[in-house]
């Protein structure tokens, strides 16, 4: 199980990095991230760890009990969102800017469902959905709306990169995410005796 939580939070942390990379906006968190990031002097891999370090503190109060994967989940997507947002250009061409888009989704929804079968515990941000969804007895859709809507805001406030990115991300992501999760349950199935 540890290499489908290393490899998936990998690929779920260059997903960002190309969504970045395209200059056509990022998902809420990095946005929220960008824009604190520029705010306060450090890199967006830094700013993205810091953050998750934030939220996962709100777990004590919530009584939530992190796992292996939980804080697998702070330092290697910092990493790999940093390393790739570092190195990786923005083109100047939009066909290219659009492929890193879609790419970046891509490769988001291949590296949420490794991670998310693993078992090994839910990312800091999701721990404070679920936690929040039992506690207020809220439908978990409004939960991470709004916290996704409020990061969004917040991050384009303090000059986050909101666009066309950001949009198809929204639209996307709950797809590839399906696509990919199905794609490996039919692989297990199929490899089961």
């Amino acid at each position: 199980m540890i290499a489908p939580l290393i490899g998936g939070l990998g690929l779920f942390g260059f997903g960002e990095g190309l969504l970045v990379a395209s200059h056509w906006g990022a998902t809420p968190w990095t946005v929220f991230a960008q824009g604190l990031g520029n705010r306060i002097g450090i890199s967006l891999g830094w700013s993205t760890l810091l953050i998750s370090a934030v939220v996962l503190l709100a777990w004590w109060p919530l009584r939530e009990k992190p796992g292996l994967g939980t804080v697998a989940n702070l330092a290697i997507i910092a990493y790999a969102l940093d390393v790739t947002a570092a190195n990786i250009a923005t083109p100047s061409s939009d066909a290219l800017r659009a492929v890193l888009m879609v790419s970046g989704v891509a490769a988001i929804g291949i590296g949420s469902a490794l991670y998310l079968t693993t078992g090994l515990g839910p990312g800091p941000r999701d721990g404070v959905m679920t936690s929040l969804h039992r506690r207020l007895n809220v439908s978990v859709v409004y939960v991470r709306l709004s916290i996704e809507v409020t990061v969004l805001i917040v991050g384009w406030l303090l000059g986050g990169v909101v666009g066309i990115g950001t949009a198809f991300f929204a639209a996307a992501i709950g797809f590839s995410i399906g696509l990919n999760l199905n794609f490996l349950d039919r692989l297990v199935k199929k490899d089961a005796p």
